[in-house]
């Protein structure tokens, strides 16, 4: 499969100065001589990007990843190594990026598009649909600077998408804007997945990642730790946190404490440890799946090192393709659960599972009081359903049907 881009040896240095001469005797003292400190963001990454493929990177904060997009769309030029890009290039890499504020959005729009490659007569052929895009037909001749983040977001998307590249690079601002434009920044992704193009995301979260990705890059501190498929990528990178002592998000790369989000993670403890995973159902002995509407008990087997008071367990279950279909917290009332020392068992209890036929996933995380992860299994227990009846689809709903006239007088009920 030929490689829409390319990347050799790639790293990339930056200076850290701690200290800044700003007065003349300073300088002439020092002989313009600053002192700094070298810092790799990047360190020999190689990989190759297939065409028409979608690809993210994930990584914590400060792990390199937008340094890496940088580099691939040309505004940073790496150190040491190269990469080469086929096809057409459009880079939506922050918020406004390259608009002039003074400018309006009329001549914004035409400024990054030239810079793109495209001619004003292309830029007019196209210029009607990348304003509807960005629902800015009233305020398109207003300056940018008078713009809301919202208006930012959506015409500098709205420009990068319509100028219809073969590859295109996107760093975060898909979680920007309100949840319809979200859906239709989305939704015009999956039509470029349609068309064949080729698509590099940074993200930090995981469902996005799953649904969107055929492969995931994670990169920590400025190295490449796996190129894998999306659920693989995922769980090397959450591994890889909780081997360092860092705190795992709900949302990977952000943690939430009192409503306000932080992209610092703490440092986890690691006194407890997942050992195994055990599925219990009626029939277990007799076949290897689960009946529609059947109990299910997920028996977790943990070593706790130490008693932990306050800790939250939760269990999530996901389809074949990594989406999730529930998430739960268990340890929800204001004192938590206690987990003694020693060998123990957690056990989820279902009363009822109401999937039809298919193949489940479960993760399992376990938090202290702070909402620490203190260790994490995911997908790597599955059980399978079974469905004796007709019904399709992923979720039991019960049904009823009924036919009345329009008197009310009914002729007939079936509930399914």
């Amino acid at each position: 499969m030929t490689s829409a881009i390319e990347i050799r040896g790639v790293s990339k240095r930056f200076r850290l100065y701690h200290e800044k001469y700003t007065s003349l005797k300073e300088r002439v003292i020092h002989a313009g001589h600053v002192p700094y400190e070298e810092f790799w963001a990047l360190k020999d990454v190689t990989a190759d990007i297939p065409a028409g493929k979608t690809i993210g990177i994930l990584g914590r904060n400060g792990s390199g990843k937008s340094t890496l997009l940088k580099c691939l769309a040309g505004i940073l030029q790496p150190t040491s190594g190269d990469v080469l890009v086929r096809g057409q290039l459009a880079a939506m890499l922050e918020l406004g990026a390259g608009f002039q504020p003074e400018l309006s959005g009329r001549d914004n729009v035409y400024l990054n598009a030239s810079l793109l490659g495209f001619s004003k007569k292309e830029i007019d052929e196209r210029f009607d649909e990348i304003v509807a895009f960005a629902e800015l037909e009233k305020f398109i001749d207003n300056q940018v600077k008078y713009y809301s983040s919202g208006m930012y977001v959506r015409l500098g998307f709205a420009v990068a998408v319509n100028v219809d590249p073969d590859v295109l690079l996107v760093d975060e601002v898909l979680a920007v804007g309100d949840e319809r434009f979200q859906r239709k920044c989305m939704d015009k992704v999956q039509q470029f997945q349609r068309d064949g193009k080729t698509i590099v995301v940074v993200s930090h979260s995981p469902d996005m990642m799953r649904q969107t990705c055929d492969e995931v890059m994670v990169i920590d501190r400025g190295e490449l730790i796996t190129y894998a498929p999306p659920g693989e990528a995922i769980r090397a990178f959450r591994d890889k946190l909780v081997d360092s002592g860092f705190a795992l998000p709900t949302d990977v790369g952000e943690t939430v404490t009192d409503g306000v989000s932080s992209s610092i993670f703490s440092v986890a403890n690691r006194t407890v440890q997942i050992e195994d995973i055990v599925f219990e159902y009626p029939g277990k002995n007799d076949r290897p799946y689960v009946i529609t509407g059947e109990p299910l008990e997920v028996k977790v087997e943990v070593d706790v090192k130490e008693t932990i008071e306050g800790a939250s367990c939760n269990v999530s279950v996901l389809d074949d393709t990594g989406g999730m279909l529930f998430t739960s917290d268990a340890g929800t009332s204001r004192t938590g659960l206690l987990l003694p020392q020693g060998k123990k068992i957690i056990s989820f209890y279902f009363s009822e599972i109401p999937l039809l036929d298919g193949r489940f996933g479960i993760n399992i995380d376990i938090r202290d009081s702070g909402g620490v992860v203190l260790d994490l299994s995911e997908q790597r227990a599955y059980f399978e359903v079974m469905n004796p009846g007709r019904d399709t689809g992923t979720i039991a709903m019960p049904l009823a049907v009924k036919i009345s006239d329009a008197n009310g007088f009914q002729f007939l009920e079936s509930v399914q």
